[in-house]
């Protein structure tokens, strides 16, 4: 008999995350409880294989990996790829990082380089600063990152170690705040300054100073996590792999996933890329793919799709009354860019399924946290459009918990001019193969 799931609400608790935890509050995530109470109530075997292919700043991955489960995490934005990789450095680490960020910032204060005239980081900064920041990045790169990870394509991010991507979080904390003038209201987006705006002038101690500060706090962070660790007796973490993949064409093994807990991206336009400018800007070097080539690849992109996609039947009865409402809507745009831009989002999200069905053991779970939304006046019942997508790729949907909480559209002032009500709804749906 299958174990009752625990389930507790998958919204955030900023009085949650503190510690080594509090390093890592990248938007729209689960906390980790949510991911443990799950899998202390599965009662799924200790080899147990758990995927999540949208797995953003790796929540589900290490907690899984901590309570000693085999743990695949998949994400499309390379910033994530680095952020969850550094979430699962080991305690032995913790001594280190202090001596290697003074070193780094040694490097980089007695040469900092020219830097290049098209370099995104001089979106920002002013030149003297954006130098000194990528000099940072440079000796990170040049002191951390090796020959088994580099190849004739580039850096391979997927195999890039912990401490190599630990430094370059603390790096991305230190010029996410340095650069706080830039953010709106919205804590997803980050917008490029004006060309008569101001940018950033911060001398080179300041930015080694924030650098420096991270380091030091996650130092510290882990530490006591495996102080604590020792006290509880806790599990041997488990083997974890992190992998940068498009959900609509990965390739997994049939049949090798026990469980898959994961949150697609909403279907609310939020652009992903956009709430990662000032990271991908400082992997600029690293990456072979472009800011804005990478956001069309996205799920949720906010950019017209250049092939024509017709509705699918498997899409389910509720994604096609959807469309047809918001395709027959009379505001601006609705029936072009708006109803192409969600024919694209849907189109992705159903070949994504279908490869995690694929990948699932017969019996396996898929738990998705999915949240409702609305275009206008009309409701975007993602739930209810998930659940029927889910059953239409061979799943059977056997629970759906809900929590309302606030939404971000809240916010919008635009939200004012329809009529519908304040807050979303976050659903927890439990599906079994």
């Amino acid at each position: 008999m299958r174990a009752r799931l625990h389930i507790v609400s998958p919204k955030r608790n900023k009085r949650l995350q503190t510690g080594w935890e509090g390093f890592f509050p990248y938007y729209a995530g689960f906390p980790e409880l949510f991911v443990r109470e799950i899998l202390d109530s599965a009662k799924l075997e200790r080899d147990a294989v758990i995927l999540d292919p949208w797995n953003g700043s790796g929540t589900t991955t290490y907690t899984a990996s901590m309570l000693g489960y085999k743990a695949c995490g998949i994400d499309l934005n390379p910033v994530m790829i680095i952020v969850a990789r550094a979430r699962l450095l080991p305690h032995s680490e913790a001594d280190h990082l202090r001596p290697l960020a003074a070193t780094i910032l040694s490097h980089a204060h007695s040469s900092p380089p020219t830097i290049a005239s098209d370099d995104p980081l001089l979106n920002w900064f002013e030149p003297e600063a954006a130098s000194f920041v990528r000099g940072i990045e440079q000796n990170i790169r040049r002191s951390l990152i090796g020959s088994m990870t580099k190849s004739p394509d580039g850096v391979n991010l997927d195999k890039i170690s912990g401490t190599a991507a630990t430094l370059y979080v603390a790096l991305f904390g230190a010029c996410r705040k340095l650069v706080a003038p830039f953010r709106s209201s919205n804590p997803t987006w980050l917008r490029v300054p004006k060309a008569d705006d101001d940018r950033v002038r911060a001398s080179q101690f300041e930015i080694a100073r924030q650098f420096g500060n991270n380091v030091r706090g996650m130092s510290e962070a882990l530490a006591a996590k495996r102080d604590a660790d020792l006290i509880e007796d806790a599990p041997r973490p488990g083997e974890c792999k992190i992998s940068l993949l498009d959900t609509t064409t990965m390739a997994l093994r049939q049949e090798s996933v026990d469980m898959v807990l994961t949150s697609p991206p909403y279907c609310t336009r939020i652009d992903y890329t956009a709430a990662t400018r000032i990271e991908l800007a400082l992997l600029g070097p690293l990456l072979q793919t472009g800011a804005r080539a990478l956001g069309r690849q996205m799920i949720g992109s906010t950019q017209v799709p250049t092939d024509e996609i017709a509705v699918d039947p498997k899409w389910g009865r509720s994604c096609r009354r959807f469309l047809a409402t918001l395709k027959a809507h009379p505001s601006k745009a609705s029936g072009g860019y708006y109803y192409r831009t969600h024919l694209d989002y849907f189109e992705k999200m159903s070949r994504s399924i279908e490869r995690l069905v694929t990948a699932l053991k017969p019996d396996g779970q898929a738990i998705f946290v999915v949240q409702d939304s609305y275009y206008k006046d009309i409701h975007n019942d993602l739930p209810r459009i998930i659940g029927e997508m889910g059953i239409k790729h061979g799943l059977k949907l056997k629970r759906r918990e809900d929590f309302h909480l606030r939404s971000m559209s809240d916010i919008n002032r635009g939200r004012l001019t329809y009529a519908r009500p304040s807050g979303a709804t976050e659903s927890v749906l439990c599906f079994v193969k």
